[in-house]
């Protein structure tokens, strides 16, 4: 049976990449990279770069293309298509590259269980085992790089994405909101006093931070963004947003 490694590598940086990583990687018969055009080349660069540095064995590499998401209303049901297309692209990536690999690996950005859908997309592969190994997500990176604690003293994080922030607001009864999956802005919804630690890159090279109220910092965190993105071609942020509390 093909066994199927999903392997955290953090947020780009080599160093994100722990050795429990380094020896699956080097343990595969054949590693996975996605590319999702020429806009975002520097993704798939930034996974044959980590692996120039940690691989000490051969293995062979085979890129493939990421099947576009349809921009529809039915939010849910175009993410099962796309996902299910996704699947069916990583079956046709392994037969093509190699009979009968043991151990086939794929590379996550950040960890396979925060706000990815690798282990959705693989559940979707008949006669394949799945293992998992754990990387540094963008919100330990993020708060890492601001050197700020996850949470207030003896209060809840709440989790969420871009979407659900601006469709619904500040969630009730949270302090601390973890906002990953912006595509931008959702933050404008709330009230100026609101706190926010953004990053972009974070654990990269490109990182850059920005932190106070919104009120003093909103208009320059989406001008930032909105260069950031022109300048690469895509971007990475996320943000931590507080209401209260110790900080």
């Amino acid at each position: 049976m093909t066994t199927l490694w999903l392997i955290g590598i953090g947020t780009g940086n080599p160093d994100h990449v722990t050795g429990q990583a380094i020896r699956a990687l080097n343990g595969a018969d054949l590693i996975l990279i996605p590319r999702k055009g020429e806009a975002k080349s520097d993704l798939a660069d930034l996974r044959r770069q980590i692996l120039l540095q940690v691989l000490t064995t051969s293995v062979p590499v085979a890129d493939y293309a990421v099947p576009h998401r349809a921009d529809q209303d039915d939010y849910l049901g175009a993410v099962k298509d796309w996902h299910d297309a996704i699947a069916g692209v990583w079956a046709e990536t392994i037969a093509t590259h190699h009979p009968k690999p043991q151990n086939v690996a794929l590379m996550v950005w950040g960890d396979p269980s925060l706000y990815d859908s690798t282990l959705r997309i693989a559940a979707r592969l008949p006669g394949i085992a799945v293992k998992v190994i754990p990387g540094i997500t963008s919100l330990q990176a993020l708060t890492a790089a601001h050197a700020i604690p996850l949470n207030t003293l003896a209060a809840p994080v709440t989790i969420t994405t871009g979407r659900q922030l601006r469709d619904h607001g500040w969630p009730a009864g949270a302090t601390t909101l973890a906002v990953m999956l912006d595509r931008g802005g959702a933050f404008t919804v709330l009230p100026s006093d609101t706190e926010i630690w953004w990053g972009a890159y974070v654990g990269m090279a490109e990182e850059m931070l920005i932190h106070g109220p919104l009120s003093e910092v909103a208009d320059k965190i989406l001008a930032t963004r909105a260069r950031l993105r022109a300048e690469h071609g895509w971007i990475m942020d996320i943000y931590l947003l507080r209401r209260g509390g110790d900080v």
